[in-house]
């Protein structure tokens, strides 16, 4: 089990955007491997408000990228509402003082050139907003032609692509908890 306690006061959420499964899977493998000392259960972003957001220091966010480049929501024909319709009711929110860590999944062959885009705007809205975001990866092991989610040599945050790479996940999500727990201490 990974500790995030040191700076962090009281326990961190998951939060993932997702009508599929792959998403949630991860956010309960992240959270089970913190372990419930650390985190509260992981909630689909379409049961959540602004403020059970700001209710947390520590955060973890999730998202698939759908079809060319979206977000998760209506307009990409998910049941639900996901991210697509959350992001707009941040615009004035204060997220100054929060740390936040993003992982996404996205498809390199099938989407090359819009690869995990929608971690990339989660990133630019929860930025824009004043949060901490760290858990940066390495965009070494991919192909891809162009991403929102990468700065310089960089992803924004974990990438897995379980289409084409399953058998790398499991490593690499234990690579970045390594990394964002020891950024929490």
């Amino acid at each position: 089990m990974i500790s995030l306690q040191g700076e962090c006061h009281g326990k961190s959420r998951y939060f993932f955007g997702t009508d599929t499964g792959n998403t949630r899977k991860f956010a309960k493998q992240i959270a089970k491997q913190l372990g419930d000392a650390v985190a509260d259960k992981p909630v689909n972003i379409r049961n959540a408000a602004v403020e059970d957001l700001l209710a947390y220091d520590v955060l973890i966010l999730g998202s698939p990228t759908y079809g060319d480049g979206e977000l998760p929501g209506l307009s990409c024909g998910n049941q639900t509402e996901g991210w697509e319709e959350f992001l707009p009711t941040l615009a004035s929110a204060d997220f100054s003082g929060k740390t936040i860590a993003l992982y996404g999944l996205g498809d390199q062959e099938g989407y090359p050139d819009n690869f995990v885009d929608a971690i990339g705007m989660i990133y630019d809205a929860f930025s824009d907003c004043g949060a901490k975001i760290i858990g940066f990866t390495r965009c070494e092991g991919f192909t891809f032609n162009r991403s929102k989610a990468q700065i310089d040599d960089k992803f924004v945050g974990l990438v897995l692509d379980e289409d084409n790479q399953k058998e790398l996940s499991e490593k690499r999500l234990n690579d970045w908890l390594y990394v964002i727990s020891s950024a929490w201490q």
